[in-house]
């Protein structure tokens, strides 16, 4: 086994560059698609293993893959330690295999949350006997905000993300009481009903746009920036074996 692997997680604006050595988590760089080859460059990326997920193009993963030519993709056809129970596996996002991957390997094999805040709400199950049963996918702060500006002929188009209070005094804090006070709710009402049905569940929250909500304050919630990663590495570890 290499002692210093490379995870990629390649979304349509950045790609991080997780470096593993000795599998521990040592950083992580985030770059600029057009920025990718100085980067791999710079870092020598080119003499370490490496294993990413991606959401690019056809024509953006070739690019990625001639600059890095040993570089493998997670596919569906991967081997997992979980078993993917889910109608239309071959829809389900690659993110939302890595997080829940993570939270069944961070759980300890218990029943496991994922809950990703991003574009997207994404809530994924994992049972404990290793089942991905699904979840739910819900708009995202970005998506609720503008959706209200596409769909009416009055209410304006936030941009700006922040907490809020529960009484908006305006229409544009009315708009940001409803996206953002509804998502926590949403988050709130959700984690309580899986712990309703579900014994002993570990929840683990994640997304770029988690910052903006409070986390529930239970036994075995937590909190983790880089879930995906974690997850992407211990499903490398398990097709490298």
């Amino acid at each position: 086994m290499n002692h210093i692997v490379y995870i990629i997680d390649a979304g349509n604006t950045l790609v991080k560059f997780a470096k593993f050595e000795k599998g521990c988590l040592k950083n992580i760089k985030k770059v600029n698609f057009n920025k990718i080859n100085e980067f791999i460059v710079d870092q020598n990326i080119n003499k370490f293993p490496c294993f990413a997920s991606s959401v690019l193009d056809e024509r953006d993963n070739l690019i990625l893959q001639e600059q890095i030519p040993s570089l493998k993709f997670l596919k569906n056809s991967s081997k997992l330690p979980i078993e993917i129970n889910y109608k239309t596996p071959e829809t389900l996002g690659l993110d939302r295999i890595c997080n829940s991957v993570a939270s069944f390997n961070l759980s300890k094999q218990n029943n496991a949350l994922a809950i990703d805040i991003g574009t997207c709400v994404k809530f994924d199950f994992i049972s404990k006997e290793g089942k991905y049963l699904g979840g739910s996918i819900s708009p995202g702060i970005d998506l609720r905000y503008k959706s209200m500006n596409d769909y009416t002929k009055k209410l304006p188009l936030i941009t700006e993300k922040t907490k809020t209070t529960l009484i908006g005094e305006s229409t544009i804090e009315s708009i940001t009481s409803g996206v953002m006070n509804g998502i926590q709710a949403e988050i709130n009402q959700f984690i309580e009903r899986y712990c309703n049905e579900f014994d002993n569940l570990f929840v683990f929250m994640t997304g770029g746009d988690l910052e903006y909500f409070d986390i529930p304050i239970k036994n075995n919630t937590f909190v983790d920036e880089f879930l995906t990663i974690k997850g992407l590495y211990h499903i490398y570890l398990l097709n490298e074996a």
